[in-house]
């Protein structure tokens, strides 16, 4: 395919006009990034967003690779001196990588097989009559006679026979209409089985001991369950299909001519070909593809999770206290100020015997009143709940002294960032058990600018994290971790290297180097300033501006997403309205806009921007300095502890959802333990894809429908009403 017919071929397969997909295309091989394009190319791409443009660069990546891989092939058969114009235009007309490889099966170099020992032995001729079937006088057995020969170790008529027959097997299994309808025969009727290998006592896969469902229908989730039992050595695992039926398909494509003397023996090949060749090999692509696909859709749950959590609204103004729980080496106390900075830390335990106990309550009400603590924020593991009711109980006492409320937080991930080398780095006096409980309450403060020091797959908010590709896994949470990133833009003069390493045209080196420039000249005055900063050009500069914020600068317009080569048109826009105050300019630049009847085309023109643009000048204007993340359900505050033992079926109560998966989402409902909402429990509806009612960080209102305290488990509906 040409670079327009792939073009042509994208923009159908996205339902795209076939100029956005060039534009976007050119904007992508011109080194710019997706978060670039989709905020400040809206003009080039028609308005695109970033799943679009990354579906874009995903199918070019693959289009491109397909069109490398067929140059590639075409030569390696035109070497061999067996490439037909028939055969060229099938691997030219292709548009899967997999019909080229099976195009290419025959003529890919191979390890010794049967079927070459055969060939070397001079049975080739013998094979291609059993294959023609144009022989009906005589016996098969007076033409393989003449193929005997001592010399090339063939001694009865019986092995000559066998090895043309191992000859025509793999002629049929290199032959890409057979796998082709084999692998889409399996596809279509396949069962995906499952049994019992080796188990001692209880395992997590006794549901697939004995377990049989379609390959065209098995959910993801049970495939990455049924992997995972196969990889533990649990379970053992096949497809199985009716052989009879699969041999009939391949019978009706090769038998011509059952008057042929060879047709015994090359139905004979076709069931050997069958057994020992295609469906072993199919079987493998088939489990192959299986996987593939339950990978995408556990990375698209996790990706789509972990968005969600990083842009949970943070807690503005706040002294914020973190506690991370622990039983032996005790619970870490530590207490930020409202930017972050770590002011004091202790070790508390705040559990049996009594003296301890008081001493640990001691201790936190004295920090508390020290410091002003607003908000003591949790950890939710070990020992969570022996804290949260010593913390519950102490807020209980001082209700008249001060408001303190607390929050339980997901501590996932905390005990990886407390010994990574940002950590050390950013607290290199204090011991690892230390630093945890800094990143508790920082994930209270700031959750986005504190989870991007973790690496995603350690956040706890996927399914089968760490079965499914690791490769593509750390791809999709890049991109996620980078679009949630930009879409919120980071403040440049408090953003740890971390944070800005994720901006737009940065790079490791550059956020470090932004860092560095800050502690030596100290708070950047003006985006302009960027460029003076080692290794930032004005490409990297041009990606980074309109990300980077500027509180309190030298020009109102760097604390929006304005890009700074949309200041000028910003400019005459506030002159032509005779607008000064930037703050008021929004709302009162849209007042004008409608009573006075303006002519948007001729105002575009003269402001020489496109209409996308115009629009985001004036969101921008309205709100400057917006944080999209103050739009979501904030954290629930607590004073008091709710116990397991307290729930009763039927009561309602608030929770915040902490991972969504397949068959539903588990909510935090304020106990030791979250509770289950099935997806049958969303709605009276059906309900297909458990994200389309609800994502991480929703707070809801659900209904205790079960609870099992032996095994822990709490059943939640949010179908409240009878």
């Amino acid at each position: 395919m040409t670079e327009i017919e792939i073009i042509q071929l994208v923009a159908e397969e996205l339902k795209l006009k076939a100029i956005q997909v060039k534009n976007t295309i050119d904007l992508l091989d011109e080194g710019n990034t997706v978060p670039f394009i989709s905020r400040y190319r809206k003009e080039v791409t028609g308005s695109l967003d970033e799943n679009q443009i990354r579906a874009i660069q995903e199918r070019i990546q693959y289009l491109r690779a397909l069109e490398a891989r067929k140059e590639t092939i075409l030569k390696s058969i035109e070497e061999q001196g067996k490439l037909t114009p028939e055969l060229k235009e099938k691997i030219l007309k292709a548009v899967k990588l997999q019909e080229v490889e099976d195009l290419y099966l025959p003529y890919k170099p191979k390890k010794r097989t049967r079927a070459t020992v055969a060939k070397e032995k001079g049975l080739e001729p013998l094979a291609e009559m059993i294959l023609k079937q144009e022989i009906t006088e005589g016996s098969a057995e007076e033409y393989a006679v003449k193929f005997v020969n001592e010399e090339k170790q063939v001694s009865t008529i019986e092995e000559a026979l066998t090895g043309a027959m191992d000859i025509v097997a793999e002629v049929i299994s290199d032959d890409a209409d057979v796998r082709k309808l084999i692998r889409e025969a399996t596809f279509k009727t396949g069962l995906l089985q499952s049994e019992k290998k080796h188990a001692e006592g209880r395992t997590p896969y006794e549901m697939y001991y004995e377990y049989t469902e379609p390959v065209s229908a098995i959910p993801p989730h049970r495939v990455l369950a049924i992997n995972r039992g196969e990889n533990e050595g649990v379970l053992k695992v096949s497809i199985d299909v009716e052989t009879p039926k699969m041999i009939a398909l391949i019978e009706d494509l090769y038998i011509k001519n059952e008057d042929s003397v060879f047709i015994d023996y090359l139905r004979k090949a076709i069931e050997d070909s069958y057994n020992r060749l295609i469906f072993p090999s199919i079987q493998r692509e088939v489990r192959s593809a299986l996987t593939e696909k339950a990978d995408e859709h556990a990375i698209g749950i996790f990706a789509q999770n972990l968005k969600n959590l990083l842009l949970q609204p943070p807690v503005r103004g706040k002294i914020i206290m973190g506690i991370d729980p622990g039983f032996r080496t005790g619970s870490k106390v530590a207490v930020i100020d409202q930017t972050g900075k770590y002011l004091e830390g202790t070790t508390i335990y705040p559990h049996p015997p009594q003296n301890r106990y008081m001493e640990a309550k001691s201790i936190v009400r004295e920090m508390i009143n020290k410091h002003g603590v607003d908000v003591i924020a949790i950890g939710n593991g070990t020992a969570s709940r022996e804290t949260e009711m010593m913390v519950a109980e102490l807020i209980r006492e001082m209700k008249d002294e001060r408001k303190v409320e607390y929050v339980i937080v997901n501590e996932a991930g905390a005990s990886v960032y407390s010994a990574s080398k940002v950590a050390q780095k950013e607290f290199p006096d204090l011991e690892a058990s230390m630093r945890g409980n800094i990143s508790i309450a920082r994930r209270l403060l700031d959750p986005l600018a504190e989870l991007v020091k973790i690496d995603p797959k350690s956040i706890g908010v996927g399914l089968y994290q760490h079965d499914v590709n690791q490769k593509k896994l750390a791809e999709a949470l890049h991109q996620v971790v980078e679009s949630a990133v930009n879409m919120v833009g980071v403040n440049v003069n408090t953003a740890s290297a971390s944070l800005l390493k994720y901006i737009s045209g940065l790079t490791s080196r550059t956020a470090s180097n932004i860092v560095k420039y800050r502690d030596e000249h100290g708070p950047f005055r003006n985006r302009e300033e960027l460029k003076k900063v080692d290794s930032i050009g004005e490409i990297a500069y041009q990606q980074a501006a309109g990300f980077l914020r500027i509180p309190d600068g030298d020009n109102p317009l760097d604390n929006t997403s304005i890009h700074p080569e949309s200041y000028e048109a910003t400019r005459k826009l506030l002159k032509k309205f005779e607008i000064q105050d930037l703050a008021e300019g929004g709302k009162l630049l849209r007042k004008k806009l409608k009573q006075e009847n303006i002519d948007l085309q001729a105002l575009l023109e003269e402001l020489n921007i496109g209409e996308p643009t115009f629009n985001d000048i004036l969101d921008n204007l309205e709100k400057p300095g917006l944080d999209p993340r103050d739009e979501m359900p904030k954290p629930i505050f607590k004073s008091d502890v709710l116990k397991m033992e307290d729930l009763r079926e039927g009561m309602v109560l608030k929770g915040t959802v902490r991972n969504v998966v397949d068959f539903g989402a588990f909510v935090d409902i304020g106990v030791k333990q979250d509770g289950l909402i099935h997806v049958s429990q969303m709605s009276r509806k059906y309900v297909k894809n458990p994200m389309e009612v609800v994502a991480v960080g929703d707070v809801v209102d659900v209904k205790v429908v079960s609870i099992d305290p032996e095994r822990g488990r709490i059943g939640l509906s949010m179908v409240l009403d009878e």
